[in-house]
């Protein structure tokens, strides 16, 4: 299996927006964060031409960035999945993602600081982060057998200005 893991990109600021009176969960992708997240999905669709599963956080920003993402593939419909909410545990994405295909490539997008917890919990084992996703930036592990902690391998870890540098 290979899990493509993205962070979503730029979004209105979070103090400002709260200023509105409106859910932070409604708190969308500003322009530069739209262009960021099509950029983006360029970049990706190069370095993985197939993606079978897209799943993202129900947050607008999150969703908004998977749209733009599925838009590079074709018949790939995101869906919802709420284990990618901030401050889920990783190993509520891990019991999701055991019930994928094992020679599947499952693409999520969601939140820092949890998405870097589930990448460091897939390469060693515990949820600690080990690194950063910066929004809009992007990971991807391969698994030689079913996900579990401790049994990835990082494939690579780009921030978003490399990503941009794909794209173009």
């Amino acid at each position: 299996m290979k899990l493509l893991i993205v962070r979503h990109a730029k979004a209105e600021d979070r103090e400002v927006y709260a200023k509105t009176g409106a859910d932070d969960a409604e708190r969308p992708l500003t322009g530069a964060g739209r262009e960021q997240a099509r950029k983006t999905a360029r970049a990706i669709k190069t370095l993985l031409p197939r993606i079978d599963v897209l799943a993202t956080s129900p947050l607008v920003r999150a969703r908004d960035t998977a749209d733009l993402l599925r838009r590079d593939y074709k018949r790939l419909r995101p869906q919802e999945l709420p284990a990618l909410m901030p401050g889920i545990p990783p190993k509520v994405v891990g019991a999701w993602l055991a019930e994928q295909a094992v020679d599947a490539t499952v693409a999520v997008v969601g939140h820092e600081p949890d998405l870097s917890s589930l990448a460091s919990w897939f390469l060693t084992g515990r949820a600690q982060p080990l690194m950063a996703l910066k929004k809009g930036g992007a990971c991807l592990l391969e698994f030689e057998a079913a996900p579990a902690p401790g049994g990835a391998l990082l494939a690579w870890l780009l921030t978003p200005r490399q990503l941009r540098g794909l794209s173009e």
